[in-house]
């Protein structure tokens, strides 16, 4: 137990080193922003910049506010995904090709505790981040549209929260089992291109990791059919459980691959 609560120190003070723990939620807290400031001046903008002919009118849709945090999921989707693949694809791997690995590997302590350090710390910063995110978007989205229920945004936060575990944990366990671009491809592949792939033959299913993102949303719906919800979210962390072994199982057989 003391050799995972040295390494997650260490864990901890290198992301402090790199301003991961600065700009990453940086990234997310500005986007926060920019949706609901964004979406409200949209019409005004349109017409100082838009070159309408005079006297065009343009119907703009009438959004609430539960309607622009959907619409920040989807910015958070791509983009801060993307952000966590960039961020973390050589958490593992780069320390094996720099040769960091080994100053870990010859102390006395486990491969589950070398992985599952990174994993937390990770999973802490970027969770802080989506949580930061999704609360300064409240803050603008209650002055500039309608007060949301905060039960409904913090059932919405935490649902979205657990495709965001799932996704470090393929980006970490990726890492573990490849070098930093081949983890970095495959990521992206996964985690970007798997929910958009869902979405467009997982008609025919409704228990899917893919869908937690969708699932999220229907909190701000009373009557929406959240009968996939619960089965989703089950199968997501079954797979980050299966992940963390593989992860694990592949940081040990790695080990001889890492630099002197």
């Amino acid at each position: 137990m003391k050799g995972f609560t040295v390494l997650v120190q260490k864990e901890w003070r290198e992301h402090i080193r790199n301003f991961k723990v600065l700009w990453i939620p940086l990234v997310f807290i500005i986007f926060g922003m920019l949706e609901p400031v964004t979406n409200h001046f949209l019409p005004e903008i349109m017409k100082s910049v838009g070159n309408l002919p005079e006297g065009a009118e343009f119907p703009w849709p009438e959004f609430r506010g539960e309607d622009i945090f959907v619409s920040l999921l989807g910015q958070y989707q791509f983009i801060g995904v993307l952000v966590i693949v960039l961020a973390f694809m050589g958490s593992i791997a780069g320390e094996r090709k720099s040769g960091n690995a080994t100053l870990l590997y010859v102390r006395p302590i486990s491969f589950a505790s070398y992985f599952l350090s990174k994993w937390l710390v990770v999973s802490g910063i970027v969770l802080l981040s989506v949580w930061s995110g999704f609360i300064a978007a409240w803050y603008y989205i209650d002055i500039l549209f309608n007060q949301v229920d905060a039960g409904a945004v913090f059932a919405f936060i935490a649902t979205y929260s657990v495709w965001i575990l799932l996704v470090v944990t393929v980006v970490l366990a990726l890492s573990a089992w490849l070098p930093t671009g081949g983890a970095a491809g495959l990521s992206v592949v996964l985690v970007l291109l798997y929910p958009v792939l869902d979405s467009l033959i997982g008609a025919y299913w409704t228990v899917s990791p893919g869908k937690i993102g969708a699932y999220a949303a229907y909190w701000f719906d009373q009557d929406a059919d959240q009968s996939g919800l619960w089965g989703s979210i089950g199968v997501a962390i079954l797979l980050i459980g299966l992940l963390m072994a593989f992860g694990i199982w592949m940081t040990k057989r790695n080990a001889a691959k890492t630099a002197v």
